[in-house]
């Protein structure tokens, strides 16, 4: 809980300061700009990714298997989307990342295995 206190209070500094650095450095309308783009960029990017993502879902539903892979896919495009939708270089920068699928599938990695450690310890219940 104290880490998410301190990215909320840390993230939006830190994003008023490189937005203020690049008004001084390219100038205020290409900054402008520049948000601007990304903000439209992350929505074509989480739709398009979005509706492949929710195809895959409805695919391997259709055949019988447990979506675990294509739900945490999902999971990241969402997530993506909003950080690029959210004004600022940092979080664009991490929504890219989510987006793109190569650094996806390495995130899927370390997120599978914090869910395996969650269950582990018991702070996630499973019903069946």
């Amino acid at each position: 809980m104290r880490f998410i206190l301190l990215l909320v209070i840390i993230i939006p500094a830190a994003e008023i300061a490189v937005l203020m650095l690049s008004g001084q450095i390219l100038g205020v309308w290409p900054t402008i700009f520049l948000i601007l783009f990304t903000g439209v960029l992350g929505a074509y990017l989480a739709k398009k990714q979005g509706l492949q993502t929710i195809r895959r879902i409805q695919e391997q539903l259709r055949y019988g298997q447990l979506p675990g892979d294509a739900l945490l896919d999902g999971g990241c495009v969402l997530i993506g989307g909003t950080l690029l939708l959210t004004p600022g270089f940092i979080t664009d920068v991490a929504g890219l990342l989510l987006l793109a699928p190569p650094t996806r599938k390495v995130l899927k990695i370390y997120l599978l295995k914090a869910f395996k450690k969650w269950i582990d310890k018991g702070h996630v219940t499973i019903i069946r």
